[in-house]
């Protein structure tokens, strides 16, 4: 199968390779020359521009976009949309909002696939958890690279119509915030608490058998082990929010309470206005790097 992907930043680059060595073909463009290099040495096709990208595929196109959610996502769909009929797909892996990505894929001339993507960069070694929203047909048609893209087939799933995806997308990204919150709630206790512990050890042990096991404490022993006991100059602030808003303001239109998520949220918004120093914020802003490489900010 061939593929356009458009977008190669960190996450773009990951799908290029992923898709790549699960024996597809890609041609790849981005308004970065040095990153559409990056996607040719690793065996894609380089395009030039969009037009070159289209043209570069067959008759029943498969793109992929990989860009910034908002107004990058539009710009290249109004690039695309001459070029497209609705015998194409075109798959939107960002984090849009999902009632952009129901507009869009009404306005849209190819069948839409809006495809929430979760696992970081970790997901260059491990493959990706794709929610995904939009026609079943599209869906199918597009399988054969989720599979490659993905951990593999368990690894992704047709949500429902489109908006599902970014939906699920969305409420996932609430949950981590929460997890996060309580991870950093658990290990402030212990580091200002009545024993000198080591955080390293704590998170290393909990992970191996125990209840609260996961991949986020898997980042916490890393941050600890990277940081040092106390995490050094790692700064009380935690970038991001716009999903964990969304979950909120969507929890609100259907009056489902979300507490933790709400808290979990007001915890990031207030690590930008005050100096507490907190221990669960700053640890927080650490995982951010772990699953994302999203900057640390340092005190």
């Amino acid at each position: 199968m061939q593929i356009g992907v458009i977008g190669l930043g960190r996450m773009g680059q990951i799908v290029v390779e992923r898709t790549l060595d699960g024996g597809h073909d890609v041609v790849a463009f981005d308004l970065d020359d040095a990153a559409v290099s990056q996607a040719a040495d690793a065996g894609a096709t380089p395009a030039d521009s969009i037009e070159d990208l289209v043209s570069r595929l067959p008759d029943e196109k498969r793109i992929w976009l990989m860009v910034p959610a908002g107004d990058a996502v539009d710009a290249t769909l109004d690039d695309l949309d001459p070029h497209l009929d609705g015998d194409d797909v075109v798959v939107d892996g960002g984090n849009s909002h999902f009632e952009r990505s129901v507009e869009r894929a009404a306005a849209t001339a190819a069948a839409y696939l809006d495809c929430g993507t979760s696992g970081g960069p970790a997901g260059a070694e491990l493959g990706f958890s794709l929610m995904v929203g939009g026609p079943e047909w599209a869906y199918e048609e597009f399988t054969p690279v989720f599979d490659a893209v993905a951990t593999g087939p368990d690894g992704h799933d047709r949500m429902g119509p489109s908006g599902s995806g970014h939906y699920v997308k969305m409420v996932h990204n609430g949950v981590e915030y929460a997890l996060m919150q309580a991870y950093g709630e658990g290990f402030e206790l212990l580091y200002e608490g009545r024993y000198d512990l080591d955080m390293e050890a704590v998170a290393r042990t909990w992970n191996n058998g125990a209840v609260i096991r996961s991949w986020l404490l898997e980042l916490c022993e890393e941050a600890f082990r990277e940081e040092g006991n106390d995490l050094g100059d790692v700064a009380d602030h935690i970038a991001g929010g716009s999903t964990g808003t969304w979950t909120v303001e969507e929890a609100l239109e259907q009056e489902v309470s979300v507490p933790l998520i709400y808290e979990a949220l007001g915890e990031r918004f207030d690590s930008r206005t005050d100096e507490d120093g907190k221990f669960s914020r700053r640890l927080a802003n650490r995982l951010r790097y772990g699953f994302g490489r999203h900057e640390v900010k340092r005190q």
